[in-house]
């Protein structure tokens, strides 16, 4: 378990901007020392844990420290199996949706890190859900990537404009989107033995 954050881990853990912390750093409301010989700041966790407390903001994202990912398919097999490849990662946890509309209730309470979504849903297509999502700015840190069989050009470009932040096609290898989930979340990808 991490004991020591910079800002930038601070930032996402507190779901705010780094400038906020480092203001916060700097302002001495929250607590910290610098690297000998440099200018970057560091937080022990004790620290940063008191003060999401102090703050009303929510420590679970601390407590855990592991990323939330939301599956959103309603194809139950490849869900999982996206599952089990995201649990013996260790790094994750999961919950599932498999229509637009369970997956739009859960975003807003879960606050999920990433969300897997399939372009095809029996309810809402993925643009909807991706258009949603991003008409929230509480959810601006959220990651989106859109799965489909449908490889039309235009249709990708469209995702990616209403939010989506990658599109892969289906079938893909899971351990694929795994490394995917891990550069967008900025995780080290886990060396598959």
């Amino acid at each position: 378990m991490k004991t020591v954050f910079t800002t930038g881990e601070a930032a996402k853990i507190c779901k705010v901007s780094q400038q906020t912390i480092i203001r916060c750093f700097d302002s001495g409301q929250l607590r910290g020392f610098r690297v000998p010989g440099s200018r970057f700041r560091r937080i022990p966790r004790d620290i940063l844990y008191r003060f999401m407390k102090e703050n009303g903001i929510p420590t679970d994202a601390l407590e855990s420290g592991r990323r939330k990912a939301l599956i959103v398919d309603d194809d139950e097999e490849l869900v999982e199996l996206i599952r089990d490849a995201l649990e013996a990662d260790g790094r994750f946890e999961i919950r599932v949706a498999n229509n637009g509309f369970d997956a739009g209730m859960m975003v807003r309470e879960y606050h999920p890190d990433v969300i897997v979504l399939d372009v095809m849903l029996p309810d809402i297509n993925g643009k909807e859900v991706c258009q949603r999502v991003r008409s929230d700015n509480t959810l601006d840190d959220v990651k989106i990537i859109c799965i489909s069989g449908m490889v039309e050009q235009d249709k990708i470009e469209d995702l990616k404009a209403n939010g989506a932040n990658e599109f892969m096609q289906k079938p893909f290898e899971v351990e694929n989107l795994i490394e995917r989930i891990c550069m967008l979340l900025d995780v080290e990808p886990v060396a598959v033995k």
